[in-house]
């Protein structure tokens, strides 16, 4: 397997970066190739501080580099040569099989669009966030910011791609999954809401368990929550400011500290052809060593191939 990493990517790259590849390459768990794109400054970097796994690496120099507040599809255009535009062309020659960038979240999302599109019979992929749950497990949130406004079939597509991370990836045999609502009878919600019930009830690719609230994410009552991206999105933020108020006020606590997100790295884009996986702007060497596990696992059980085959 070769997995693509954009040196550039994040608020401290690249030695974020250099450091998760270097955790990642020591521990050893998977035969993998790294191959690292960036400037020739970060490439030097990278190869004085990862000389000892240099067998395992490869270096691709990009001249350009997206910066964070550019507009991601004028900056892809503009910017042919820059690291994220070169990591989706990797992807789309085969030359690589994962691509991880913390770098420019929408242009990510672009290239992940339109550079290796979406798997034949999805039509919006989703991005998927790790929720801690209160007995230790983790639940998957899914969507939490690709689609703001979605249509029923778009939540039913979710749910199957959830589940079938959360079995696959996860290792949960059978995932529950819920439909983040606002009551947990059937017919609760707005039009969306009601309008996708009956279709996950009837849905046999899933282990639809009903509605869920908000006041039931944390609490192990299914192990994807389905929702659209707008609301996915508010929630997710909500659940980031958790651990920064634990440290401000020097609370320390084994389930609360499960609120650094940097423990899961970055999130995976679902419905895509290829692996591609986008870390948080602040990602530091966990964060990074996380996203290479998951790209990791995910090439390893051919998981793509296990998306398209449900939704043939």
């Amino acid at each position: 397997m070769n997995i693509a990493i954009d040196l550039m990517g994040g608020d401290f790259a690249p030695e974020n970066v250099i450091g998760g590849i270097k955790s990642f390459l020591s521990e050893n768990r998977f035969d993998a190739k790294i191959t690292g794109i960036g400037t020739q400054q970060a490439i030097d970097m990278a190869q004085n501080e990862l000389g000892a796994f240099s067998n395992s690496l490869e270096w691709i120099v990009a001249t350009q580099v997206i910066g964070m507040q550019e507009h991601p599809t004028k900056a892809l255009k503009s910017k042919p040569d820059s690291s994220i535009s070169t990591g989706f062309k990797l992807l789309a020659a085969s030359k690589a099989d994962a691509f991880i960038s913390a770098g420019n979240t929408g242009a990510m999302m672009v290239g992940a669009l339109y550079s290796i599109r979406t798997i034949p019979g999805v039509s919006r992929p989703g991005i998927g966030a790790y929720i801690p749950q209160e007995n230790g497990n983790l639940a998957l949130l899914i969507d939490v910011g690709l689609n703001a406004d979605c249509k029923p079939e778009n939540l039913t597509q979710f749910a199957i791609l959830g589940s079938l991370f959360s079995k696959h990836i996860l290792n949960i045999q059978e995932p529950r999954v819920a439909l983040l609502n606002i009551g947990e009878e059937e017919g609760k919600g707005n039009i969306l809401g009601q309008a996708v019930y009956p279709m996950l009830k009837e849905n046999q690719k899933i282990h639809f368990t009903g509605n869920a609230e908000g006041r039931d994410l944390l609490k192990n009552k299914a192990d994807v929550y389905v929702c659209d991206g707008f609301t996915g999105n508010v929630l997710l933020k909500f659940a980031e400011s958790f651990y920064d108020i634990f440290q401000s006020h020097n609370i320390s606590d084994e389930y609360l500290n499960k609120f650094n997100f940097e423990m899961y790295g970055g999130v995976p884009v679902l419905g895509v052809n290829k692996p591609v996986i986008i870390g948080h702007g602040i990602s530091g060497t966990t964060a990074f060593n996380n996203m290479l596990q998951t790209a990791a696992r995910m090439i390893e059980n051919n998981f793509i191939q296990t998306v398209s085959d449900a939704f043939l």
